[in-house]
């Protein structure tokens, strides 16, 4: 897809804390795109920001990667070295192959994961609503939506749980199921934590966030019916929840038995953190149901293996999908050349028939219709000569034939 490019980051090369600094919230995502409209004349443009990776998919016939460096330099108030250390740039082909493999979870921490689909299509919408969606993009956008079908329908790259964060969220699902109004905490937000607020998806239970740094927990419960308390009430916090998910990096415990309550207790605790910060003791308490980070890895280790013998077969839909779509943009391209031959045919035959003035009206009705019939069948084989041309990739040195032939730039300019 010439002019198409990408530039980005994701956890394969960019720690937490910068990734962190790069990402874009709803609001930002629409001033930054708007911004970029403005400043760039660009007409077509794609943000996708999450915990794992922020990347620009953008159409310009220029290169304009170090204004775009410099606009995200201010726009987040972050250093060009910074930038320049974890930015990564796809060109034409590879921009387009990079967008398919984001949006099918190839590229994904967790393999197959089926949250950036979803996360994909939220940004093509943003892009829509701001008018920076064209018809490539658009045609792009429907052919990846086509092919994460089929990824789903013809492969098992998506079956099963493969990350640990979606165990958890599993696992809370089933447990909440018998309680009415289940009250959920989650306490440490890193990456790992927010991973697991990223795939709770229950309107039933009320979520509370807790995290040594108020400030990020705050941030995160924007705009949502999310609550927030203070990391100074983490006894009370447990006590006042049915499922507590802890994910902070801590080097002893804190929390066990001595956190909870005395009476009858009936609780979900899953410690996602490493070192653990749930006690072995809790397990020994009446009614707590106690999982850690290597528990729920063995639940995820068999639907890994299964999604990595389904990535050859993935990839195989990405290149028959991605060649159905260059087919369609190289037929776009001639689709002018087309055109201005059709225009050119026409206006010999309507300058022919203007020097038979004698002619009746019935008369020049018939030869009008005669006349059509004759050019349509004359630019048939030129038309399906292009497209041959396009299948074969050679459609550049036929559209040059066919200009030189019917001097069709001038053409098109004395129209005008």
């Amino acid at each position: 897809m010439e002019g198409f490019k990408a530039l980005g980051l994701s956890y394969k090369n960019a720690p937490i804390h910068v990734r962190e600094q790069l990402a874009f919230n709803e609001l930002e995502a629409s001033q930054f795109l708007t911004k970029l409209k403005e400043v760039f004349n660009i007409d077509e443009a794609l943000l996708v920001s999450t915990c794992n990776r922020t990347e620009l998919y953008y159409t310009s016939e220029t290169d304009v990667t170090k204004g775009l460096i410099g606009l995200i330099s201010t726009f987040k108030s972050l250093t060009k070295d910074l930038l320049l250390q974890y930015l990564n740039g796809y060109d034409s082909q590879e921009a387009a192959k990079h967008l398919f493999r984001v949006s099918l979870g190839l590229e994904s921490q967790v393999l197959g994961d089926i949250q950036i689909s979803n996360q994909v299509k939220r940004a093509y919408q943003k892009s829509a609503d701001l008018n920076l969606a064209g018809p490539h993009l658009h045609r792009l956008m429907h052919t990846i939506f086509f092919a994460n079908k089929r990824v789903v329908q013809e492969t098992r790259l998506q079956d099963g749980t493969a990350s640990v964060a979606s165990v958890a969220v599993d696992l809370i699902g089933g447990f909440i199921q018998k309680i009415e109004s289940p009250r959920i905490a989650l306490i440490g937000l890193g990456e790992i934590g927010q991973n697991v607020l990223e795939n709770l998806n229950s309107d039933d239970a009320s979520i509370t966030l807790v995290n040594r740094t108020r400030s990020k927990a705050v941030k995160l419960a924007e705009g949502k019916d999310i609550l927030v308390s203070d990391f100074e009430n983490l006894d009370q916090v447990i006590a006042s929840n049915d499922v507590i998910i802890s994910a902070v990096s801590t080097k002893t415990p804190i929390i066990s038995s001595s956190s909870l309550k005395s009476g009858v207790i009936h609780k979900l605790m899953i410690d996602l953190s490493v070192p653990r910060s749930m006690d072995d003791d809790l397990e020994n308490v009446p009614g707590i149901s106690l999982y850690n980070v290597d528990q729920l890895t063995e639940k995820t280790l068999k639907a890994r293996k299964t999604r990595e013998k389904a990535i050859p077969d993935a990839e195989r839909i990405i290149v028959e999908e991605l060649s159905s779509f260059n087919k369609w943009k190289t037929e776009m391209e001639v689709s002018p050349t087309i055109q201005k031959l059709k225009n050119a045919l026409d206006q010999i035959r309507r300058e022919e028939l203007a020097r038979h003035k004698k002619l009746s009206e019935n008369e020049m009705e018939l030869l009008e219709v005669v006349t059509k019939s004759m050019i349509q069948k004359v630019i048939k084989l030129p038309v399906l000569q292009l497209k041959a041309a396009c299948k074969r990739g050679d459609a550049e040195t036929l559209v040059g034939v066919l200009n030189d032939l019917f001097n069709l730039e001038s053409a098109e300019i004395e129209k005008k």
